[in-house]
């Protein structure tokens, strides 16, 4: 039986949670000491668990799933196998597309491969040892090109991030409809690489303007994109007419498979690697990512 709405409600709150867990991140600006406790290892080893938990889930869980509902449309085994992979790349070249849209709206990157302690010392000119907390009176000493310059970064990354979280989105609703342990877990792995993301938005849009409620607000305004994704999965299966249409799950599953692991070879591992040159940390904390979905898939079996 195809999967269905029942587990709807469930779908929206979970991925509502993860997109949401940027106000995690944006909350550091309230407490700038906290920054420095963004070190690059635990950002690798956080980014390497998440990269870990969607790639396992993608290709135990949700690929299977998808070549079994184009069987149960009524392909057979070797066709609803093509089908299912052509989905697969299929999304990943429509992450890949969106990808080359956000380098285009936040070229500098600044979010990428330095710790938020570092961005944060960058942004007053500083080193990592003797950055501290932004005062308005040093702030003012700058030209005000420079405070413009801050404010875009901040809303071109934030815009970035909003566009990225929406294929992560839809990836958790689907993922929950089928199956809420699948989902649940793969949005804790969701949350924890939005945490960093939401202090990356937040911290330039302080230093531009002084107001850490902007900066937390416009952070808090990205994460909202994954609730957008998740509406967007709902309204294509609503928009078939029919909550039981294998077709139209079998095609989202097959899409959401190639997304993740898209995202997963193309942002996670990237960026945790810029973090962890030396992978010390993340190629452990991915097969504990790894093993993590696994065994809650296990348990949930007995």
């Amino acid at each position: 039986m195809a999967p269905n709405l029942d587990n709807s409600g469930t779908a929206f709150l979970v991925v509502s949670m993860a997109g949401l867990s940027t106000a995690i991140g944006a909350a550091v600006v309230f407490e700038p000491r906290m920054v420095k406790l963004a070190s690059k290892p635990v950002l690798a080893a956080g980014l390497g668990f998440s990269g870990g938990v969607m790639m396992y889930v993608s290709f135990a869980e949700i690929f299977p799933e998808s070549r079994t509902l184009f069987e149960e449309h009524g392909l057979d085994e070797a066709m609803a196998y093509f089908w299912a992979t052509f989905c697969v790349f299929a999304g990943m070249l429509l992450l890949r597309v969106m990808a080359f849209i956000v380098h285009l709206l936040d070229k500098d990157e600044v979010h990428e491969g330095q710790a938020p302690h570092e961005i944060e010392a960058a942004k007053n000119g500083e080193t990592e040892t003797t950055a501290e907390a932004p005062k308005v009176e040093e702030r003012s000493l700058s030209p005000r090109r420079e405070a413009q310059k801050l404010k875009v970064i901040g809303l071109q990354t934030a815009l970035a991030i909003a566009i990225h979280n929406v294929p992560e989105g839809l990836a958790g609703y689907v993922g929950t409809l089928a199956d809420p342990t699948v989902g649940i877990t793969l949005s804790v792995a969701i949350a924890i690489h939005n945490i960093p993301e939401g202090l990356c938005v937040a911290l330039p849009i302080y230093y531009a303007t002084g107001s850490r409620l902007k900066g937390f607000t416009l952070a808090l305004v990205s994460g909202f994109a994954e609730p957008v994704g998740a509406l967007m999965a709902w309204a294509i299966i609503k928009g078939t007419g029919e909550d039981m249409s294998y077709a139209v799950y079998a095609v989202l599953f097959g899409v959401v498979t190639g997304m993740m692991i898209m995202i997963t070879l193309h942002e996670l591992i990237p960026v945790a690697m810029r973090y962890d040159p030396q992978n010390k940390v993340t190629t452990n904390c991915m097969v504990v990512g790894m093993a993590v979905m696994a065994a809650s898939l296990c348990l949930f079996q007995v």
